[in-house]
């Protein structure tokens, strides 16, 4: 069996493989290919994939010939164009954003797995790339959010007066926002939470966060470990209690996402008018809509003296780490799908089947099938 790993588009610094990973598949009888440079923006030299056991190959070499093709990113349509029927695609294709290449590649007979459709259950927890990229996200949207913010984040006492604490406000409690709470605190901000599921509050006090509570949240206990659309009654209430806090918060971190949907809208216009002028927001819904109403993806605007910098791509701005942790869910997922070194698809599997999003000329995600089309 040949895995093929291509090059990701520019933007994306990532690579799907990392070297150790190349050895341990090779020891499984997997051969891997790689397209040069692959993972020179991650810092993996062509070298060390070499001296792992992988084989240099050019990109048309691994779409035509390569048994399962490794990605983050969608490639190049130029490029996926090109792929023959029954190939076998693997990546985080973010497929509910992008239905319409979907539905292409289903009509092509080519089998797709994208990661970020797991199952969020116990078993899957070792392939959950969603996982494992938003703790990077969630840590670097603090950084990110104090290297914008004109003030400090501790309080300090010095002969020349006190500094107060920095008020962070982190909405929704999911890996990012954990990860963000704890990074905040060990920064020396004083931080407030809000999520949707009274499940987590604590574990966000436990992080040393105050949790702000909304009574009534439609109940995510079936949703598979994602979010979920709430009544209008309860949204009404939740933007009150948010407009709260936001108005005395300084920082303002927002991971609001609903598979399928469009990110909802967590921070209206009139909530902006009232944070107060150098307040830094890092939305990392972004990409599907933002949780402000006026976040630009891949942008950082300037309303009324708030930052926004609107960003769902931060793990790639951290792409060594970023890699090792994403080679590793592949890895693991891999397991599921090689036997004896060959491809063996075996759709009995509650992974497999959950991350599969086309097979033999169908779309087979279910909820792919009946989510409403995100329209940005």
């Amino acid at each position: 069996m040949i895995a093929g790993v291509l090059k990701e588009q520019p933007g994306e610094n990532r690579v799907s493989l990392v070297p150790d990973i190349v050895k341990q598949l090779g020891k499984q009888g997997v051969t891997v290919w790689i397209e040069p440079d692959a993972g020179t923006r991650a810092y993996y030299p062509d070298e060390s994939y070499v001296q792992a056991g992988a084989v240099l190959k050019s990109a048309t070499e691994i779409l035509q010939q390569a048994d399962i093709i490794l990605s983050i990113q969608i490639p190049a349509e130029q490029a996926w164009k090109s792929i023959p029927a029954g190939k076998v695609l693997t990546g985080i294709y973010q497929p509910f954003n992008n239905a319409a290449t979907m539905q292409q590649w289903a009509d092509r007979q080519l089998t797709t797995f994208s990661l970020d459709s797991v199952p969020r259950t116990t078993r899957a927890q070792s392939m959950d790339v969603l996982s494992s990229q938003a703790n990077i996200a969630g840590y670097k949207a603090v950084l990110l959010a104090a290297w914008s913010y004109s003030r400090y984040l501790p309080m300090f006492m010095t002969a020349a007066g006190t500094i107060a604490p920095a008020k962070v406000l982190i909405l929704g409690a999911g890996v990012a926002g954990l990860q963000a709470i704890a990074t905040a605190r060990r920064l020396g901000a004083v931080v407030e939470v809000f999520d949707t599921r009274p499940a987590v509050k604590e574990e966000v006090v436990s992080l040393g966060a105050r949790f702000i509570e909304v009574e009534g949240a439609a109940d995510a206990s079936n949703a598979g470990g994602y979010a979920v659309e709430q009544t209008d009654a309860y949204k009404q209430r939740q933007q009150d209690k948010i407009a709260e806090s936001i108005a005395k918060s300084d920082i303002v971190i927002t991971t609001a996402q609903i598979p399928g949907r469009k990110a909802p809208l967590l921070i209206t216009a009139e909530m902006l008018e009232r944070m107060r002028a150098g307040a830094v927001i890092v939305d990392l819904a972004a990409a599907t809509g933002g949780n402000t109403a006026f976040t630009e993806n891949n942008k950082t605007v300037v309303h009324n003296g708030v930052t926004i910098i609107g960003d769902s791509n931060l793990s790639s701005s951290m792409p060594s780490d970023a890699s090792k942790l994403y080679a590793k869910n592949i890895f693991n997922f891999l397991q599921l799908l090689v036997k004896d070194g060959n491809l063996v698809l075996n759709f009995s599997d509650d992974i497999v089947q959950g991350a599969c999003i086309t097979h033999s000329g169908n779309i087979t995600s279910e909820r792919l099938r009946q989510a409403d089309s995100v329209k940005l």
